[in-house]
């Protein structure tokens, strides 16, 4: 069994290689995969240690475990990070265990990887200013993956609540090259952008569509559960909408709430990726249409980043 750590991760899954390999495997079949298996601890502070089991499988190729624990204390009491994750990668033939890998490191770059597939299909070809929302550890990933697929990109803007953490993300950003300043205004910097990433954990919407411009394109990265939200209700009437796969929609606040008030119904959910690369529905259509697109970030994405992962371990010694 191989051992593959996140700096062999990083190493192997270039943005070219890897977003590739994702849009051919999305010209195949969706990978077998069950409901996620969330187990909590209860903890007298009112926060819970929790495990999260992930499967998926294509029969006779591969099986896929990814296993994430979430422990609020770790950093107050033991400098630990509060996430951790493993991803398991079995042969689909005979179930042997074929190599563990870096949870984290495949966490950021299948993520990004996802986010600008989409944005390969439904973001103008001469967008020149990228917004990066949100500057947590995911953010310089999405940019640089972005940047990848839209190379037109002269400018890049970093916002984020915290404004130090939006200036050392710039920071960072402008020593590998990039155009990138941090800004205060969000709603000003919305208003500008041809591609808006945003990657936080927003329990109420920061995007506001009464702000965008028409062309633009919609990269909605957290909203991972019905409780939050990063979009409001103007984003959703003014956008063609897109998801990376159908079940996004039942489990992202971006979508629960607006259906239940009626602003959109699923039938306003254009086409999910496999519809997209297949050819099966149309991305964007002209330069003025706004598009937005929910990455939920599936077990089926984290299955095609594995196998392309270890294919590449074992092709590359």
């Amino acid at each position: 069994m191989q051992m593959i750590d996140a700096a062999r991760v990083h190493a192997l899954l270039s943005y070219d290689g890897l977003i590739e390999a994702l849009r051919k495997a999305h010209l195949g079949t969706m990978p077998t995969m069950s409901d996620r298996h969330i187990y909590e601890q209860p903890h007298p502070d009112g926060q819970p240690d929790i495990l999260i089991v992930l499967p998926a499988w294509q029969a006779g190729e591969g099986m896929l475990t990814k296993i994430v624990t979430s422990f609020p204390r770790n950093q107050a009491l033991h400098g630990l990070p509060t996430v951790n994750s493993l991803y398991v990668f079995l042969d689909g033939s005979t179930g042997v265990p074929e190599a563990v890998i870096d949870g984290e490191a495949m966490i950021f770059r299948k993520t990004s990887a996802d986010s600008a597939l989409g944005a390969s299909i439904l973001a103008r070809k001469d967008a020149r200013t990228l917004l990066m929302a949100g500057a947590g550890k995911l953010a310089p990933y999405l940019v640089r993956a972005h940047c990848s697929v839209r190379p037109s990109i002269e400018e890049v803007l970093v916002w984020n609540r915290t404004a130090a953490r939006a200036e050392a993300l710039a920071a960072t950003l402008a020593a590998e090259g990039f155009a990138a300043r941090a800004v205060a205004d969000l709603d000003q910097a919305v208003s500008q952008a041809d591609i808006i990433s945003s990657a936080t954990m927003a329990e109420a919407p920061i995007i506001r569509g009464r702000h965008l411009k028409p062309g633009t394109h919609v990269d909605l990265v957290g909203s991972f559960t019905p409780a939050m939200r990063e979009a409001d209700d103007d984003v959703l009437r003014r956008s063609s909408i897109f998801v990376d796969h159908r079940q996004t929609t039942r489990r992202s606040g971006e979508f629960l709430g607006p259906f239940e008030r009626g602003v959109i119904s699923p039938a306003d959910v254009r086409a999910d990726l496999f519809d997209l690369c297949q050819g099966k529905a149309a991305g964007r259509t002209s330069a003025t249409q706004i598009t937005m697109m929910k990455n939920g970030g599936g077990s089926h994405i984290d299955y095609f980043v594995a196998k392309y992962t270890v294919d590449m371990h074992r092709s590359r010694p």
